[in-house]
This record gives C-alpha cells, sequence and structure tokens, in this order.
C-alpha cells in the first residue's frame, strides 16, 4: 500500500511498539505525519513517541471514558476531509481498547479505515509461552470479582484452544487463584514486560505457578496469561457447564446454537431486545449490534 499522501478524509489505526521503540515502522511515522490529528488513549505516552520519531500534531485524548462522545465530531471532521489517526498506548488499537469504537462509527459513516500493523501483546505473548497455538481464543481482561471470574472461566472452558487473558500487576495473582480453581491441571504461561530488557516467561500448571507469583510478591509490567487448550476428559467434563450450550461430535460446545436458544428463552420473558442485546453479547463476547440483529431476526419469525 501506498504511503498516506492521499487528501480525502479517512481514519489511520497506528500499531505502536508494546515496549521497544525498535519496532516501530516506517509506515507509522508517515500515518501520523498525514494525520490532521492523533487520538489517542493517553496525550502524554504518545507524545513521548511522536518525540521520539520528530514529529508534532495535535492530539487528541480519546480513553474509554470520552471516546463515544467525541465520535459523533471526529466521524464529522474526516467526512469534511481530515485524516485523523488513532493509536493506543500500546499495540495494536481495538484489541481490548476504546479504538473499536472509532472504527465502528467511521464504518457506519462510509469513512475509509486504514490500518497500519503493528505488535499485538496477546500474539506475542501467545507465541512466546510455547502453549500449542493452532487454535486460540482472546478473552481480554477478566472480571474484578472471584466468582465472576470463575463463572466466566466455566463458560471458556470448552473452547479448544489456548485461552489468552490480558491483567495487571495487582490483580494477576487473583486471577491464577480463579484459573487454578477452575483448571488446576492446564499448564499456564505469565508473560510480562514483553520485548522490553526483562522480559519474562513463567509457566506451570496453573496451582503451581500461583505459588510462585505469591513467593515472588507483586511483579511489575502488564501481563498476558496463555492458558493450554482442554485435553479431551475436560472437554468432556467442562462442556455440561454451559447453560443450553449444543455439544458436538468433538465435546465442543456449539456457541452459536446456544446463543440462539438464549435469545429466544430472553424473548420468551419478555426482555427488551436491547436489554437482550447488551446481555448476551457481554456474555459470549460478541459486538452488540451482531446480537441485537439476531435479535431482532428472531422477533420476527
Amino acid at each position: 500500500m501506498a504511503a498516506c499522501s492521499s487528501t480525502s478524509g479517512r481514519l489511520i489505526i497506528v500499531g505502536t511498539p508494546i515496549g521497544n521503540l525498535g519496532d516501530l515502522t516506517p509506515r507509522v511515522a508517515q500515518a501520523f505525519e498525514a494525520a490532521d490529528a492523533i487520538c489517542c488513549e493517553d496525550t502524554r505516552v504518545t507524545s513521548k513517541l511522536l518525540a521520539h520519531l520528530g514529529i508534532s500534531r495535535p492530539l487528541v485524548r480519546c480513553d474509554e471514558n470520552v471516546i463515544a462522545s467525541r465520535s459523533p465530531e471526529l466521524i464529522g471532521r474526516m467526512l469534511a476531509g481530515d485524516v485523523i489517526a488513532f493509536a493506543s498506548d500500546a499495540g495494536m488499537p481495538s484489541v481490548s481498547d476504546p479504538g473499536q469504537v472509532l472504527v465502528d462509527a467511521a464504518r457506519e459513516a462510509g469513512v475509509d479505515v486504514e490500518v497500519i500493523p503493528g505488535p499485538s501483546a496477546c500474539v506475542t505473548a501467545l507465541v512466546a509461552s510455547g502453549i500449542p497455538c493452532e487454535h486460540f481464543y482472546f478473552e481480554g481482561f477478566l472480571p474484578r470479582k472471584h466468582g465472576e471470574r470463575v463463572r466466566r472461566l466455566s463458560q471458556l472452558a470448552a473452547i479448544p484452544g489456548a485461552l489468552l487473558f490480558y491483567e495487571s500487576p495487582h490483580r494477576v495473582a487473583a486471577s491464577l487463584e480463579a484459573l487454578a480453581e477452575v483448571f488446576p491441571a492446564r499448564q499456564v504461561a505469565l508473560c510480562r514486560e514483553l520485548t522490553k530488557l526483562h522480559e519474562e516467561v513463567l509457566r506451570a500448571q496453573a496451582p503451581y505457578l500461583l505459588e510462585q507469583v505469591r513467593e515472588r510478591g507483586e511483579l511489575k509490567g502488564e501481563m498476558v496469561l496463555v492458558v493450554a487448550p482442554p485435553s479431551e476428559e475436560e472437554l468432556a467434563a467442562f462442556a455440561s457447564m454451559m447453560p443450553g450450550a449444543a455439544v458436538g461430535a468433538a465435546g465442543a460446545v456449539d456457541v452459536d446454537e446456544a446463543l440462539q436458544k438464549d435469545i429466544q428463552d430472553a424473548l420468551a420473558q419478555g426482555e427488551p431486545a436491547s436489554a437482550i442485546a447488551k446481555r448476551l453479547s457481554q456474555r459470549y463476547s460478541l459486538k452488540k449490534r451482531a446480537v441485537y440483529e439476531r435479535v431482532l431476526a428472531a422477533q420476527g419469525q
């Protein structure tokens, strides 16, 4: 693809390094130079990156608290011809990141979206972990409360692939505690400080990894937890924990059929379509709009 030199308005999603500035690509600098403004989670973080590149551009804070309210104005600017770039604090925007809101809004408005690929902590951790990665599922952050963590992990138990979670230093022990409760026999890798000087990968069965972390005290740096895929025995045992889920020949949960059943049950109970979409999109980690369309289709049957 050619460098970002078009005068037509568009959104440029810019992947940035997750720790090592050596991972910057020439296209990142070209994208920032082409932008009339750069949206970012934290202006202090992005200003340092721009200073490293020797680039000066207006910055617009677009963290998860304000991006939805600022999207209409930004879309208006792009429709008028402005080029707007969006960068996360680190890694690929939209991956467990507020940038997805702006991408959705741009697509809805017919604004061109260009993506500058960059490092991703979840994929980097998956490869570094040594855990089988032919199939994997990225969850993002687990819930804050222990009971909700355990319930969510139980829902994910039958996925026939590795599970990936983002975690912060002060919550990692609590998440490992939940993993040890739900997946006591599975290998878990804790990957932290990826691409940085003190990069580290710890791997053991969940209870033993929890013990290591507790002995070391609070670890520093953003982290990714990679959980090994379930064994055939686990698939058979955990599939029954998914209410209403159909189980295929290989023991995997038919999520599509489970979602459809939950929609039908909710409609039968008189739950509003918007409420159903919000609740089930969170449960199944799907886009709310996609679930809402399925609810409307079910209502029309």
